[in-house]
């Protein structure tokens, strides 16, 4: 009788930890934002959330790994069937986790430039006294830029190289750990190019909004995966722009909008 085949078998387990670690992740974010409800429901809607900066850092962490893990999937398993390919031939073999942890180390960096933008924005707007509505049409304005980005030829070029796990294989492999690392951080940094306004999207809809969170993460799989996945991409910056537009007319639009008189960030 002939056993599995061993690499199906290891696809299977890394699939199946994926799975795990995102689920994992995910219900974490539930439990956060649902305790946010109950003992700080005003900082929710501050784009620091109230937070420190570890405590963001490993909120953003865990958020990365609720929403890139399942997109990401396809790359890391196409890493791991060439490297199981090498270590039949007889070659060194390196973990494909050497691969997820350089990946993680873009989203890691980003979230860094995310809490110094989310605490500059506060800060600035505590001094100017901004009112909860021209915050709101900043933030619509946000909306429209990645919207803008979504239609951009950098996008489109970014999308193509996670589109295509197979051809980034073939134009950016490098040996041994640290070339497993490089590798990471260099799909990780496509990744980011595809995704980074999306991302910054979710501040004025709500860095903590389950909901918004998974609708990013539902286009961002799409556009990776998806056959019309380059088209979704373009539907969904016209989208953008259009409800950022309307934010601009109609600030109350905005989910975060707390229709309260005088000003925010008092």
């Amino acid at each position: 009788m002939v056993g599995p085949d061993p690499l199906t078998l290891q696809r299977n387990i890394i699939l199946a930890l994926l799975i795990v670690v995102a689920t994992a992740a995910w219900s974490l974010l539930i439990w956060q934002r649902i305790g946010m409800d109950t003992d700080m429901p005003m900082e929710i809607y501050s784009p620091t959330m109230g937070m420190q900066a570890p405590l963001f850092l490993a909120v953003w962490t865990i958020m990365m790994i609720a929403m890139m893990f399942p997109t990401a999937a396809p790359m890391i398993l196409t890493f791991h069937r060439v490297q199981a390919g090498k270590q039949g031939r007889g070659d060194a073999f390196v973990s494909t986790w050497v691969f997820v942890a350089g990946y993680m180390l873009v989203w890691g960096a980003m979230g860094v430039l995310a809490f110094a933008g989310a605490a500059g924005a506060e800060m600035l707007a505590g001094r100017v006294g901004l009112s909860t509505a021209m915050a709101a049409r900043i933030g619509g304005a946000l909306l429209m830029v990645a919207g803008a980005y979504q239609l951009s030829p950098l996008k489109g070029l970014c999308l193509a190289k996670c589109r295509t796990p197979i051809g980034f294989i073939l134009t950016s492999w490098r040996d041994g750990p640290w070339g497993a690392v490089h590798m990471g951080v260099r799909h990780g940094l496509f990744c980011l190019g595809c995704c980074w306004l999306l991302f910054l999207a979710l501040f004025p809809l709500g860095i903590m909004s389950i909901a918004a969170m998974a609708v990013v993460t539902l286009l961002v799989f799409a556009e990776k995966t998806l056959p019309a996945g380059e088209r979704i991409a373009k539907v969904s910056g016209v989208a953008l722009l259009l409800y950022g537009a309307a934010v601009l007319v109609f600030p109350q639009a905005l989910p975060t909008f707390q229709p309260a008189d005088g000003m925010i960030m008092n």
